[in-house]
Order: C-alpha cells, then sequence, then structure tokens
C-alpha cells in the first residue's frame, strides 16, 4: 500500500470525499462508524476524523473552533450534533481544546468511560488539598446535580452573581474532564445546558465502571485502528495518551499483538500497525493444477 492509497482509504471513511452528511441517520451512521471524533480540526493535526468535515464532505478550508461562530457550516453542523447528544447516540467529552468537542459514539462510550470516568460518580467531589477539584466545581456539582439539566447562566445566578464567566467554565472543565457532568442540550438564548452523568446515562455509566481499564483500552484501540485503517504506533500512543499513560498503551498494543489480533502493513517506508486481516482459506491443488478445498485435517 503507498501513502496515497492509505490517505484515500481513510478520506472516503471520514466522508471527504464530496459525500456530505446530510440528515440525522447520516450522523448516526458515520459516528458508529469511526467510534469517536473532534468536531473541529485541530492544530497541529490529530490523527482522528472531525465531525465538521464529514458534515461538508471534504477537509478544505474547515473552520476552527475559535472561528466556527462565523462559519454557517458549523452552525448546520452543531444543529445537528447537539441532535445526537440529546437522542443519547453520541457523548461529548472534555480532552482537547476547550469547547472542541470529542464525540462519542453510543455504543462504545462505556469503553471510553472506563477509561477517564469516575468509579464512584455519585460521591461528591471532595475540594481537598491534594483533590482535583476546586472548591467552585465542587459547588458546581452539587448545582447540578440539585437541579440540573440547567443553563450555565442560571448556574452563575444561583452560585452568586459575582463569580465570573471564566471562572465557572473552568470549574466546569474540572468536572467534565472527570466525565462528572455532560452538557445535554443547547438553546441559542440560554446556552448550554449541563446535567450530571450518571443520571443523563445511567446505563452507560453503569456499564463502563464494570469493565477494567485494559478491557476498555484494548476495544478502543481496535475500533480506533479500523477507524484510521493503520498508523504508526507513537501515533496511536499519541492520540490515547490523551487518556491513558503512554505505559498503558504499549501493554495494550503488545497484548493485542500476542492474541494475533492485529497485524503490520508496509506503507511507504514505514511499518503501521492495522486490524489482524481474514486468513484466505487453505486451497489444496489436485493433479491436474485445478483448486479444490483442503480436507479438514490434510495439509
Amino acid at each position: 500500500m503507498t501513502d496515497n492509497e492509505l490517505d484515500q482509504l481513510r478520506r472516503e471513511k471520514w466522508h471527504l470525499k464530496g459525500t456530505p452528511l446530510r440528515t440525522l441517520d447520516d450522523a448516526h451512521r458515520f459516528l458508529e462508524s469511526v467510534g469517536f471524533c473532534l468536531m473541529y480540526p485541530m492544530r497541529p493535526p490529530l490523527l482522528v476524523p472531525t465531525f465538521i468535515g464529514a458534515w461538508t464532505g471534504s477537509d478544505k478550508n474547515l473552520p476552527a473552533q475559535q472561528h466556527a461562530y462565523a462559519d454557517p457550516r458549523a452552525r448546520e453542523a452543531t444543529d445537528v450534533m447537539v441532535r445526537l447528544l440529546r437522542n443519547h447516540d453520541a457523548y461529548e467529552a472534555n480532552q482537547f481544546e476547550e469547547n472542541n468537542a470529542f464525540l462519542v459514539a453510543g455504543s462504545i462510550f462505556p469503553y471510553f468511560y472506563a477509561l477517564v470516568g469516575e468509579r464512584n460518580p455519585k460521591q461528591a467531589p471532595q475540594p481537598k488539598p491534594r483533590s482535583e477539584y476546586s472548591q467552585l466545581a465542587c459547588d458546581a456539582f452539587e448545582l447540578i446535580r440539585r437541579a440540573g439539566p440547567i443553563s450555565k447562566q442560571q448556574m452563575r445566578e444561583d452560585l452568586g452573581g459575582s463569580i465570573s464567566f471564566v471562572a465557572l467554565d473552568h470549574a466546569l472543565g474540572e468536572l467534565w474532564s472527570k466525565l462528572r457532568i455532560t452538557r445535554v442540550d443547547y438553546k441559542p438564548e440560554q446556552g448550554a445546558f449541563w446535567d450530571v452523568l450518571y443520571r443523563w446515562a445511567p446505563d452507560a455509566v453503569r456499564e463502563g465502571m464494570g469493565l477494567s481499564v485494559g478491557e476498555a483500552l484494548s476495544a478502543l484501540l481496535s475500533k480506533y485502528l479500523d477507524c484510521v485503517i493503520a498508523a504508526d504506533q507513537q501515533e496511536v500512543e499519541s492520540f490515547f495518551g490523551n487518556f491513558v499513560p503512554r505505559s498503558r498503551v504499549k501493554e495494550a498494543i503488545n497484548a493485542l499483538q500476542a492474541a494475533r489480533e492485529l497485524d503490520f502493513i508496509r506503507v511507504g517506508n514505514r511499518s503501521l500497525i492495522r486490524l489482524a486481516q481474514p486468513k484466505a482459506p487453505v486451497i489444496a491443488k489436485n493433479r491436474v493444477g485445478t483448486g479444490t478445498p483442503a480436507r479438514p485435517g490434510r495439509a
């Protein structure tokens, strides 16, 4: 395989060859096919598809998150993305740039939750000296638990009007990065609405809590390689290093290789990892040179 052939396979799977998504069902099928995607491209780029690219059918002149407000294509894509969230067909995580949604398909979200979510989500976070949560984050969690779904504007009023939106955004980010909360709706006049994740998606959270990090990472690695067709091990580690230590990623890759779930393919001058391909059936040749299936137990 050449580098160009690999690029074309990815472009086709990621809907970048002039076949844009047009309906909510299209968007649902796309996300289930790729497993996860960013809403907008990042700089430097990350080896993962974008929802805005699939929606427009191209990767040319796509807006970054900072400029999306002025692009009508982004408004259309956001409307569809919000509908996916409402239907539980997609879940949103805060693992990369702020407000650049990382979308995870509903079918694999429990595996993602097992990687980054809390094992006891109903236990309120505490602002201890070594805690990952500030006092404002803890207060916001309690308010969302009690009153959610709730808009950020209403949260600010209930927590005290003197709190800045910047401080509140930071506190929400602390909770969101651990999947304590999630955005569940958006209304232009009120902005995003938030709820605690264990109430919004109880079945997915419960399933994720029952999975080990090892089995979840193995499942997501397989889905990622299916999404990108093939990748360098450093690219795989770079992507999953946003969620778990790279040492865990190496262990998972080694385990999948030992189980013969992965193999290698030569692309240009690189040796890339891909999902193991089905083996062709063994064919035995008869005396006149025609192919006949080999009998069980015979060489």
